[in-house]
């Protein structure tokens, strides 16, 4: 059945969110979840110049309710009943293979099926609904999560439905004696301090954002099975290939199938069966002290961009959407509010709660988790990521199984910071209101002076939910002085990277077409480690280039061992992997592009990757008296330049000196040696003779 289009024109178009809290607690006020449609002349001038604002409200007693209403520049259309084409295919009687089943069709099994289904594996969706979500659930999309789908080639997909934008925070405090509420103060929804692409919150319904995904796995002769479920697994060892037999049934049928996987996946949400099979538990860092009532509709109002203060609402009770609804009059009064029509209702808990594992022996693995904060979807999205590109390399005899132990050591560590910070935060705000040079300090990128602890912890909050504040811990892959390997060369003097962050974003020139390019955008998510030769002069660095080509030739490097089978018939228009699929490189010279002639300047190794060559000639106002921006923003000298590793999912492997001789190499040798599942450089060498 088709809903009705179009709606009904009301005075005003918009999504409401109620939330309780009893704790003095700013966090989730100036996170909350958001929702959007349409903005229209009656509201405030700042959505006219700001399109859509989250909104805020700052002083919470010791037991308080609040609205968060946040409002689209367009109606977006009802999602239509959509049935994939999976729904009523007939099951094979004997037990298929998969490399990996994944459990829930939502943004994280989504994310983690698409990834797979393009690199080349037999996946297999399953998930309970059966159609994608309709209404509600999760819809804000922070400038990370927006980056990493850019980098997926998705983002033009996500933005097509032309998504609300939040760009700031308003804050409104209540009057003394009732009398009403005041705005004191607008945040930038993502600071200035915060080098980010993209310094908004995207705001799109999540079934609009499921069905980008699923359009991508069509596209790659993947599905979703709807409407099955997960009624059994267990790891038998029967099949030392497959390992693991999956029990899955129809939901409305009484049909069953049994199939075997390399890897079982659950990307259920908070109800996973997954997790309570295997005994994992939930452990909460607080009570759970925060229900959210949360209500989609067309609603007709007054109101500007308020979130109020109210008393009446009882966090440990259910709710009926008429009480959701009585509790928002009485909270935006003296504004008035009236539903035209409700799509989508639920009362829920929020608290700070942790899985207490993320895998079981390696071959089952769990992902997603909601948070407080509004992170669930974002922090889903570097799950499904984070893990993707591991099963590829393992599978794909890249690396060990060994580094497989790192998705749980990662994942945990991001989930613990940043319910830390959220605690800290809320602590923070509890003991007094900031004064409003101290906002706007916050706000800034300022160096120096007095050392402000809201205006620290606000930063590290800003960082968290952006998602550029993501930082691994030291292990295989994030280099370390604790690393196996030990070259001097490491971490060289002036570098500024973080391993474990995110690359900083750099505009460069692309010399074959003089393109301004995004550098770090440059090379897609394909699974490869993505290894940037900053070239520096190119008078200076022209031998050490040529040794880096000559070395990285050499039978026994990290780039040789894992050359291409197919070397000799790869496409001429192979741009980013002709040689290996586990390595692209990009070289970056500090010197504008009339000066650079690709033939004579690099060896043919490095000449073939013409498309990823690049001038460092573009002004950034972050670095404004650098010669060579990019170069400078890594923390690397302009004149002999260097090498910066980065991981498949974008964080920064390891920064190595760039030297005449073969040390730079060598030092490469080492790192990836680490964890490769062949033998590297001087040490795979001695042990063939």
């Amino acid at each position: 059945m088709k809903a009705r289009w179009p709606p009904p024109k009301p005075d005003c178009i918009a999504m409401l969110s109620l939330a309780t809290t009893t704790i003095q607690n700013r966090e989730n006020a100036v996170r909350p979840r958001l929702h959007s449609l349409l903005a229209p002349p009656i509201l405030s001038d700042a959505y006219a110049t700001n399109g859509a604002s989250n909104l805020a409200y700052s002083g919470f007693p010791q037991s308080s309710a609040y609205v968060a209403i946040t409002v689209y520049n367009k109606l977006t259309p009802p999602l239509e009943t959509i049935r994939t084409r999976t729904e009523r295919r007939k099951m094979p009687e004997s037990q298929e293979k998969y490399d990996v089943v994944i459990i829930g069709a939502g943004p994280v099994g989504l994310l983690l099926a698409v990834c797979l289904a393009r690199w080349g594996y037999k996946i297999k969706n399953v998930d309970n609904r059966e159609v994608p979500t309709l209404a509600g659930r999760a819809d804000g999309i922070q400038p990370r999560s927006l980056h990493l789908l850019r980098n997926m080639g998705l983002k033009r997909q996500i933005m097509a439905h032309e998504p609300a934008k939040v760009y700031e925070v308003a804050f409104w405090d209540p009057l003394s004696g009732g009398k009403g509420i005041q705005r004191t103060g607008n945040w930038a929804s993502c600071p200035k301090f915060i080098d980010a692409r993209y310094p908004f919150t995207t705001l799109l319904h999540q079934g609009l954002i499921e069905r980008v995904f699923i359009d991508d796995l069509h596209k790659n002769g993947a599905d979703v099975q709807r409407p099955w479920t997960i009624t059994g697994f267990k790891n038998d060892g029967q099949d030392k290939i497959y390992p693991v037999e999956v029990n899955l049934k129809h939901v409305q049928t009484d049909e069953k199938e049994t199939v075997r996987t390399r890897y079982l996946f659950s990307g259920e949400g908070a109800r996973s069966f997954i997790r309570d099979q295997v005994g994992v538990k939930i452990r909460h860092k607080d009570p759970i002290s925060h229900v959210w009532g949360v209500m989609d509709g067309v609603v007709r109002t007054d109101f500007p961009d308020v979130k109020v203060n109210n008393k009446d609402f009882n966090p440990r009770k259910q709710a009926t959407p008429e009480e959701v609804q009585t509790s928002a009059k009485k909270i935006l009064k003296p504004y008035y509010i009236e539903w035209d029509r409700v799509e989508w209702y639920s009362v829920y808990p929020i608290g700070q709660g942790i899985a207490e594992k993320y895998t079981m022996d390696h071959r089952v693995f769990m992902g997603g988790r909601q948070p407080k904060a509004g992170q669930g979807m974002n922090t889903a999205f570097h799950d499904a990521l984070n893990l993707a590109w591991k099963i590829h390399h393992v599978e794909a005899g890249f690396a060990n199984r060994s580094i497989l132990q790192t998705y749980e050591a990662e994942r945990k560590l991001i989930a613990e910071d940043l319910l830390n910070f959220d605690a800290k935060y809320a602590a923070l705000f509890s003991q007094r209101k900031p004064s409003a040079g101290e906002v706007g300090a916050a706000a800034e990128s300022k160096e120096g002076g007095e050392v402000n602890e809201f205006v620290e912890v606000f930063k590290s909050s800003a960082e968290f939910t952006s998602g550029y504040g993501i930082a691994y811990g030291s292990n295989e892959f994030n280099w370390s002085p604790d690393h196996s390997a030990q070259s001097h060369l490491f971490n060289p003097q002036g570098n500024t990277l973080r391993t474990g962050r995110i690359m900083p974003p750099a505009n460069v020139t692309r010399v074959v077409d003089a393109n301004e390019v995004q550098l770090e955008q440059e090379i897609p998510l394909n699974g490869s480690f993505r290894i940037f030769l900053f070239a520096g002069v190119p008078s200076t660095t022209q031998r050490a280039v040529a040794d880096f080509a000559a070395n990285i030739q050499k039978k026994w490097s990290f780039y040789m061992t894992f050359q291409r089978k197919d070397i000799a018939s790869v496409s001429y228009h192979e741009r980013h992997n002709p040689h290996s699929h586990f390595f692209t490189i990009c070289t970056t010279f500090a010197a504008p592009r009339a000066q650079l002639e690709v033939a004579s300047l690099l060896p043919p190794i490095l000449a073939r990757y013409s498309d990823h060559v690049y001038a460092d000639d573009v002004w950034d106002p972050r670095v404004p008296d650098a010669k060579a921006a990019a170069h400078a923003k890594m923390g690397l000298d302009a004149e002999r330049g260097g090498v910066v590793v980065v991981r498949p999912d974008g964080h920064v492997a390891c920064v190595v000196s760039l030297v005449e001789g073969s040390e730079t190499v060598d030092a490469l040798n080492e790192y990836f040696g680490a964890f490769a599942a062949k033998g590297i450089g001087k040490s795979s060498m001695q042990a063939q003779l």
